[in-house]
């Protein structure tokens, strides 16, 4: 009896950390085919910025963002050498990234909670989470699968350095300030991949503070001199390649700059609006009630049953931080109290796609499985109960966002940018039967027909998407594609799902005394064979907000 016991005590941790990956694999496997989750414009950037890596060139940030640097890239420059560049490539990065998650979200969870079977819950609603979750970790925008899997790191390092100072007896060390410059380093390199880790790196620093100050503040000022010695090193590329650059954008796109002007409301009343954006766009969202690219309520007969498990969870994780001996739920607190405070108090409140919420999940998961150990006080089946539900809630709400055809698994939550991509093949099949290799098109189409062509055909972002012809130069993330295009002697325009743009090109193009011919293909309209080529600004287009 003795010796079984002791295999069951080494199987446990196997248990407890390896079901919950097998079943996030699962589930990716569920939805990684392109033709569930759609191949969008932004993974494309990170696709052309692998091959361009490849290639000899080694941008330092994702191609025109400031505030994300090229870690994904890079890491997928890595499999295209050796699986050659497909869509499915960038998805494997992106599936080992959260497999990497929901093991990092197990380990957290054993610490904060010491239990076992909080691990494993904590894993499993890491494994099968809200269909917002399952969406940013599938595809790949540039780097939030990167910064979930540091940040679990950068939470369970801070964790292990403050148990340390709270040792009755502590004296700083060599080991601690080994400990200190790792997380640093780690802290900045994060901020570097994405400015969004910070919601990660303040909690840790706040408890950090907050316990070396009991020591006495020369062990404060000290250890926060070399974090800082640190974070600047780590963040070396962040810092080297834009104020050494002399390039002021790093700062302003970090503060939600590019996103800011997108709602001109008087500033008063913007962090109210937030706040909206926040509690019923961002509520629904993160707590899995729909997807974030649709007003559609998910699995309905049982959704209100999910939403009052998360609102007891909700009041049961500020009664548990309340409590003597639970300081360390601070950290997974912590990080929810930065992220919000962060959406409500800048331009990023201003944009509810559903994104910046994907840290969210690990306070959930945390939270949530505190409470359900806590709470049914050792009913094994109560608690297996509860948590089943939320999975089968979870699944059925995966399951049901898949029927969505088109527009699929997409980060478009713009209907007009829900482009049916199950024409792209054609689309591409007739470019190159009627030889157009270069042309004008809006974000959403140019960037993948770039890189699906293997750069034999090269689209400018030069059109406007919005049905009211707004549009931003931001669009165009990669300049040299333009210049390509200006230079060509031939060029097309392709529109989607856009009546009144292509009224007015058809006006523009009479006009100047332009002849063309026209093919429809799904989504998409191609304007080709032009008898003069024409830029967008010479039809007043690609420059200003309104033609």
């Amino acid at each position: 009896m003795a010796s079984e016991s002791i295999v069951i005590g080494r199987l446990k941790p196997l248990f407890v950390y390896g079901i919950p990956v097998l079943i996030a694999a699962f589930i990716k496997l569920l939805v990684w085919s392109p033709s569930v989750t759609p191949f969008n414009a932004d993974e494309a950037i990170v696709a052309l910025m692998a091959r361009h890596i490849n290639q000899g060139q080694v941008p330092i940030f994702f191609y025109g963002q400031y505030y994300m640097g090229s870690l994904d890239a890079l890491i997928v420059a890595q499999l295209f050498r050796f699986f050659g560049e497909s869509v499915q490539a960038i998805r494997i990065v992106q599936c080992v990234l959260y497999l990497g998650t929901v093991f990092t979200t197990s380990l957290l969870a054993k610490k904060l909670l010491d239990s076992y079977r909080a691990a494993l819950y904590a894993g499993l609603l890491a494994a099968v989470p809200s269909v917002n979750v399952t969406l940013y970790t599938t595809v790949s925008l540039g780097g939030y699968g990167e910064m979930l899997l540091i940040g679990n790191l950068l939470l369970l390092g801070g964790l292990g350095i403050i148990e340390e100072i709270r040792e009755p007896g502590f004296v700083p060390g060599r080991k601690y300030y080994l400990g200190i410059i790792a997380w640093g380093l780690g802290a900045g390199f994060a901020f570097w991949v994405i400015g969004l880790s910070l919601v990660y790196s303040i909690p840790v620093l706040g408890l950090l503070a907050w316990h070396l100050r009991k020591t006495g503040y020369k062990n404060l000022i000290f250890s926060g001199l070399v974090l800082l010695i640190a974070g600047v090193v780590g963040s070396a590329p962040w810092w080297s390649a834009g104020i050494l650059a002399g390039n002021s954008r790093i700062f302003s796109e970090l503060a939600g700059g590019a996103i800011a002007g997108v709602n001109p409301e008087i500033w008063l009343l913007k962090p109210l609006q937030r706040i909206l954006n926040l509690l019923i766009f961002g509520g629904s969202v993160v707590a899995g009630l729909r997807p974030p690219w649709d007003v559609t309520w998910l699995m309905l007969p049982l959704l209100p049953f999910a939403l009052l498990f998360w609102l007891v969870v909700l009041i049961s994780s500020i009664k548990s931080l309340t409590e003597k001996g639970r300081w360390n739920l601070w950290l997974p607190a912590g990080l929810g109290v930065v992220l919000a405070v962060g959406f409500v108090f800048s331009p990023y409140g201003d944009d509810p796609s559903g994104r910046y919420f994907v840290p969210l999940m690990l306070p959930l998961a945390i939270f949530a499985a505190d409470m359900v150990t806590r709470q049914m006080k050792g009913k094994i089946w109560y608690e297996v109960g509860l948590i089943s539900f939320v999975l089968v809630y979870n699944l059925g709400a995966t399951f049901q966002a898949r029927t969505f055809k088109p527009p699929g698994f997409t980060t478009q939550f713009d209907q007009v940018a829900q482009i049916n991509q199950s024409y792209t093949n054609e689309l591409l099949d007739f470019l190159k039967k009627e030889n157009i290799r270069a042309g004008y098109s809006n974000y959403w189409v140019s960037y993948p027909v770039n890189f699906l062509s293997g750069e034999e055909i090269i689209f400018s972002p030069r059109l406007p998407y919005h049905l009211d012809f707004r549009y931003t130069e931001r669009d165009d993330r990669y300049p040299a594609y333009t210049e390509l295009v200006r230079s060509a002697g031939e060029v097309a325009y392709i529109t989607t799902r856009h009546p009144p743009l292509d009224s007015y090109l058809r006006e523009q193009f009479a006009a100047k005394g332009i002849s063309w011919m026209e093919k429809s293909i799904g989504d998409y309209t191609v304007y080709y064979a032009l008898s003069a080529p024409v830029t967008p600004e010479e039809i007043g287009l690609g420059v200003t907000t309104q033609p």
